[in-house]
């Protein structure tokens, strides 16, 4: 169990450290073709700047995007003691609960640490789950929260910028000259341009949902040990697998945050998914349980 979370630590570090090289071989690119690196470090710093503005900005962002209004225990006991049970287990602050009125089964969990936490479920989740796979979905957002999964997502979106503003930089000096204001661009330097452009965003946005996948299977392992029942957890992916209707109310920017993708896809978008295979999910919560 415990070698399963720290090998998953690994990994994500192992990927936020790729990110690093990619956004550092970008930027050495730029800086010996132009001889500039000054465009290097503001792209990087305007970055940085638009990270940590939706660092604070983006817990109460995703809650208003879902359409969550907050409870207390009065107005859903079932969820709220399932969450203040597992805060008491975990030995973390009781998070703010919310509810999204949406048939969709889903829930999310959001906030910058333990403290700041929410967490949220759809009112299609409270209806299709038994009690057992509600806790085990509730245990997962909690293992977010433990984890400080947010915190990660939210360093990687800022990488993902980085590379996005010193991709398309590159592509326009390519096109319009460097320094001397050669507008004429050298073809060997379009070329390299251009494939630095379209490469090096699709491999960020590749590795972004590969940061995310590992967050998701180290919260399955997280809930798991919370709950000394991972069949629960297990069987309520199996039951949201059958029931993957879209959420009416998300967008692209905050589908990595929800238990299930809240979003329809074809096969080509399942290598940007932010969420493992269902089968992959289950197979390993079937070990973990073989190890208690």
């Amino acid at each position: 169990m415990y070698r399963a979370i720290a090998k998953n630590k690994r990994n994500t570090v192992f990927i936020i450290l790729l990110f690093l090289l990619i956004i550092g071989g970008l930027g050495w690119l730029a800086g010996a073709v132009y001889g500039d690196l000054s465009i290097t470090v503001i792209t990087i710093v305007v970055a940085a700047i638009y990270a940590f503005i939706q660092y604070f900005a983006a817990s109460r962002l995703a809650l208003s995007v879902s359409g969550a209004h907050e409870i207390q225990k009065a107005d859903n006991p079932r969820l709220y003691r399932i969450v203040e049970n597992l805060s008491i287990t975990t030995g973390t602050p009781m998070p703010k609960v919310y509810i999204i009125s949406d048939l969709s089964p889903n829930a999310f969990a959001t906030g910058r640490d333990p403290k700041t936490a929410s967490v949220a479920a759809t009112t299609g989740l409270l209806e299709l789950l038994d009690d057992a796979e509600l806790e085990g979905v509730m245990a997962h957002e909690m293992g977010h929260v433990q984890n400080y999964d947010i915190r990660v997502s939210m360093i990687v979106f800022g990488l993902v910028v980085a590379v996005g503003f010193l991709a398309d930089i590159f592509l326009r000096m390519a096109f319009y000259g460097g320094r001397g204001g050669n507008r004429g661009g050298n073809p060997v330097v379009l070329i390299i341009g251009l494939v630095a452009m379209i490469i090096a965003p699709i491999v960020a946005m590749a590795v972004q949902a590969a940061v995310s996948r590992q967050r998701e299977y180290l919260a399955d392992a997280t809930g798991a040990m919370t709950t000394r029942h991972p069949d629960a957890l297990a069987s309520a992916l199996l039951k949201l697998e059958g029931n993957s209707a879209p959420v009416r109310r998300t967008n692209t920017s905050m589908s990595h945050m929800w238990f299930m993708n809240p979003l329809r896809g074809n096969a080509l978008s399942r290598i940007f998914s932010t969420h493992p295979p269902i089968a992959d999910r289950v197979s390993r919560l079937t070990d973990i349980g073989r190890g208690f």
